[in-house]
Formats: C-alpha cells, sequence, structure tokens
C-alpha cells in the first residue's frame, strides 16, 4: 500500500507554523523571565528606597529629641538646681514624649527632674548615668527599674529608651542629664512610617524584634536578613519568615544621622513575595494571552497562504492527471500566481501537444487562470 505523503498545503502550513510557534515560544520564554527579573529588581529597589527614607525620618525624629538634651546638657548649670528644675519642667511641659527628665550629680543622685520624680534617689547603677558621665550616651529599649512606680500610673508599655549627655564644667563633669522617652512614641514614629504592604521590622542589636508584626514583636529574628543586619550588611534577597512565607526583604543595618548615638538598631523591611509580583504575573499573563492571540492570526494568515501557494500546483496535478487519461481533453488554464507555476504549465502544455501528435509551439490561450 502506497503511504499517503503529506500535500504541498499541508507540508507548507505545519513546517511555516512549527517555526513561528518555536521561535515565538522562545521569544516569549525569554522576555517572560525578563519581565520576571526585572519585576523583582523593582520590588527590591521599592522595598530599599522605603526602608532608607523611613530609617532616615526616623533617626531625624530620634535626633531632635537628642539635639533637645544635647543642648540642656550645654546651658543646665547643676549648680544652680531652682533653675535647673525650672528648664527641666518647661522642656517637659513642651515635649511630652519625655516620660522622666533630670539632672543627677557625680554622685549618682537626682537633683532635679521632671515633676520632682526620683528627686533625692540614686541612679549611679544605672547605665544611662555611668556612661553619660563620660560622653553622650543612648541606650536602646529597656526595662527602667526607676520608673517602675512611674510606670504603674500609665497604661501600656514599661518600656523607654534612654538619652544622656554629662553636663561639663571647666573640663570636668559637673553631673548627668538624663531623658528617658516613652516607647510608645518610638513605636508610633515607626508606626506612621509603615504601609499597608510594606512592613517595617525594627531590630535590636541582639536581633530582638522592637516593632514590626504583632506575631514577631519580643522574638529573634535568626533569618538571614536579620543575621546580615546584625553584622552591619545591607542586603536584600528573598527568604522564607517563621510565618513560612516567602517575603522580598532589604536590610538598612544603621539607624543614624549626624551625631546620634547609636541605638544599635536596624531596619528590615520586607513585603511578601506573592503580592509583590502581583502586577509582574499581570503583566506576564498579558503578554502571553497577546503572543497567543498573535500567533493565531499569524497561523490564520499562513493557512491562507499555504493555500495560495498551493492551489496552483493542484489544479495543475490535477490536469496533468486528466491529460494522462485524455490528451485531447483540452489545453490547461493558465498559471500566473509564480514563475515556477507558469513554467510547470507551459512545460505540460508542450507535453500534451507531443502526446496529441502536434509539432511543439507557443502554448494556446485557453482561458485565464487565478
Amino acid at each position: 500500500m502506497t503511504r499517503r505523503r503529506w500535500s504541498l498545503q499541508t507540508t507548507v502550513f505545519l513546517g511555516g507554523a512549527t517555526l513561528i510557534l518555536v521561535t515565538a515560544l522562545a521569544v516569549a520564554i525569554l522576555y517572560s523571565a525578563s519581565l520576571q527579573r526585572r519585576g523583582e529588581e523593582l520590588a527590591i529597589e521599592q522595598l530599599r528606597t522605603r526602608g532608607e527614607l523611613s530609617t532616615n525620618l526616623l533617626a531625624r525624629q530620634m535626633y531632635g529629641t537628642w539635639s533637645d538634651v544635647s543642648r540642656l546638657a550645654a546651658i543646665i548649670d547643676p549648680a544652680d538646681v531652682a533653675e535647673a528644675r525650672r528648664q527641666i519642667q518647661f522642656v517637659s511641659e513642651l515635649e511630652p514624649r519625655y516620660a522622666w527628665l533630670g539632672i543627677a550629680d557625680p554622685g549618682g543622685k537626682v537633683i532635679a527632674s521632671k515633676d520632682r520624680m526620683l528627686e533625692g534617689r540614686s541612679v549611679a547603677d544605672m547605665r544611662w548615668f555611668r556612661q553619660g558621665l563620660g560622653t553622650p550616651t543612648a541606650v536602646d529599649a529597656h526595662e527602667s527599674e526607676a520608673l517602675d512606680r512611674l510606670s504603674q500610673t500609665a497604661s501600656g508599655s514599661y518600656r523607654f529608651i534612654a538619652m544622656s549627655a554629662p553636663l561639663m564644667r571647666d573640663g570636668t563633669p559637673g553631673g548627668v542629664i538624663g531623658a528617658q522617652v516613652d516607647w510608645k512614641w518610638v513605636i508610633e514614629s515607626v508606626a506612621a512610617l509603615a504601609s499597608r504592604n510594606i512592613d517595617l521590622v525594627l531590630l535590636s542589636r541582639e536581633s530582638i524584634v522592637l516593632f514590626g508584626p504583632p506575631d514577631l514583636v519580643g522574638n529573634q529574628l535568626t533569618i538571614g536578613s536579620a543575621q546580615a543586619a546584625s553584622r552591619g550588611a545591607s542586603v536584600a534577597l528573598i527568604e522564607r519568615w517563621p510565618d513560612d512565607k516567602d517575603y522580598f526583604t532589604v536590610t538598612i543595618p544603621t539607624v543614624g544621622y549626624a551625631d546620634l548615638p547609636s541605638f544599635g538598631w536596624s531596619v528590615l523591611v520586607r513585603q511578601d513575595a506573592v503580592a509583590a509580583m502581583a502586577p509582574t504575573r499581570q503583566l506576564v499573563r498579558s503578554f502571553w494571552f497577546n503572543v497567543a492571540g498573535g500567533v493565531f492570526s499569524i497561523l490564520v494568515l499562513l493557512n491562507f497562504a499555504a493555500q495560495w501557494v498551493a492551489t496552483p500546483m493542484r489544479r495543475l496535478a490535477q490536469g496533468a492527471e486528466t491529460m494522462v487519461k485524455d490528451p485531447f481533453s483540452g489545453l490547461l488554464a493558465r498559471e500566473t500566481r509564480y514563475d515556477e507555476a507558469t513554467r510547470l504549465r507551459d512545460a505540460l502544455v508542450r507535453l500534451q501537444s507531443k502526446l496529441m501528435g502536434k509539432v511543439p509551439g507557443p502554448p494556446e490561450d485557453s482561458g485565464s487562470g487565478i
């Protein structure tokens, strides 16, 4: 049995379709991968920009508080207790963020403070006082034993950040000014910088979450970005967080501005990878839809082109088969679509003339073909 062969139309269509599909698929895959990479780069750039701006704003707010403490250290005279108390009270009323503001003598005894709280008590064993005797100091959020009694009158957290500076007189410390800022103010400042779909995670020096998603606050982070932040490295990566979700994460290793002492804080900026890539995935889907529509349109046109190419050859084949059966069946119609079809038709006409016993000559036109 003779194996049935493909027609010219089928061959042209399948060959062209294969070439088009392979090329379109290769280009589409490469372009989609490029879109994916660019989408990830844009997500990282957005997080980095957001993190840097937020960290800078937070540092500037902290610097404003720190500047107040530094200015007070320069103008308060611990020898004039009444005037020192008046200045401290005035600043405290202007800045409600201070949970406590006061000065202590070189031995650690509080001699003037906001609302006279803790006056007469010793703060000599406190870190902010010990370090503040020698240099301006900022202490991370901590439990302040000296303010326990105070904190019990207020709702919420007992956490504070402490700032202190030496009261230098004639080159020697005449005492220490200390300020304890309510941690709620810091939290509110950071929360104001967050957005609906981007999380800011504030870490302590020990990678404890000071602010962030509620399920993380108070816990120590051991993921790669937190470890990088603790080493002072700025990285950007996609990583799995404790909630078993993947996030784009950027580290901002320091929170600082001008001469603000370091709290040892770092910031992680994260965004759910699925949410971050949603616009890119939509773009990729639209691209593939357009590619599919374009390829379909091209295949339809290719089918018409294959039919246009194959029609003269099909008519000539049918004419040749008829001529073999009956040489006197009439001349083949003229084929003018392309040169090969015209030449083949003329050759068949001459062959038909020989079969009819005539002398070959210019082919007679018995009609016009398409």
